[in-house]
């Protein structure tokens, strides 16, 4: 989908952002950050939520004691070094892995289509760990329509998740689902055509300010890019789709 080029942009954090419970409404607790930090949505801003705080707020906690690592399992904990529990969760999230050294990390193509180290699951702490949203584009939808309600304003939602790649060391961040822009934007030069994985770019922009571990920041609003609206979610530009 092609749409107007975008020759700058600014990107905030909603912070402070108050350490989310299971089972907490996240739109209602964004709105309560923009009403105290005395923030504005504006028509056409893209606000990009840490998968996260998405999966603490759909409760997508599983607790390691309740995992029984199989024979599978084990060895690929022996190789790695992660704990057998969590190697156990990556399997049954996904459907294919490679390792991108002998020792790791594990490349997992999730369930969802998402080729994803470790198949997305988030350690929380040594008792536990955060899955997936089951379905993060619906998640983008809810939220973005929630959003609307509570604002009045008319955004577009991208869910970012942290993720590696298996050619190099260090952590990236891309989309996993995305409400009211295209996920993907064709861009033209002359008689050259690029299709560009557009929601990764918003989300790797945000990715700056959201940053990785014990940021405390899982929300990030950018306001002025150009985008073309669209409903088709992440999962429309997925090679395997679920």
């Amino acid at each position: 989908m092609t749409a107007a080029p975008t020759s700058g942009f600014s990107a905030f954090a909603l912070e402070p952002f108050p350490e989310l419970q299971p089972g907490d409404d996240l739109a209602s607790t964004i709105a309560d950050v923009l009403t105290r930090t005395g923030t504005e949505l504006q028509d056409r801003d893209v606000v990009v939520v840490a998968s996260k705080v998405v999966s603490i707020a759909e409760k997508r906690y599983v607790g390691l004691a309740s995992v029984t690592p199989n024979a599978e399992a084990l060895e690929l904990s022996a190789k790695t070094g992660k704990p057998a529990e969590i190697v156990q969760l990556i399997l049954d999230s996904s459907d294919s892995y490679f390792l991108a050294t002998e020792k790791g990390p594990i490349i997992a193509r999730h369930t969802l289509g998402y080729q994803l180290t470790s198949a997305g699951i988030d350690r929380a702490g040594t008792e536990g760990a955060w899955l997936l949203p089951l379905d993060p584009d619906a998640s983008a939808r809810a939220l973005r329509d929630a959003l609307i309600s509570y604002t009045g304003s008319d955004v577009a939602v991208v869910i970012a998740d942290s993720d590696g790649r298996a050619d190099r060391r260090g952590a990236t961040v891309i989309s996993i689902g995305a409400a009211g822009v295209a996920p993907l934007r064709t861009t033209e030069h002359g008689a050259k055509k690029q299709e560009e994985t557009f929601t990764d770019l918003i989300a790797a922009a945000a990715g700056i300010i959201l940053g990785q571990r014990g940021r405390g920041a899982p929300v990030a609003v950018l306001r002025g890019i150009s985008y073309p609206r669209s409903e088709e979610g992440v999962a429309s530009m997925l090679h395997h789709r679920p």
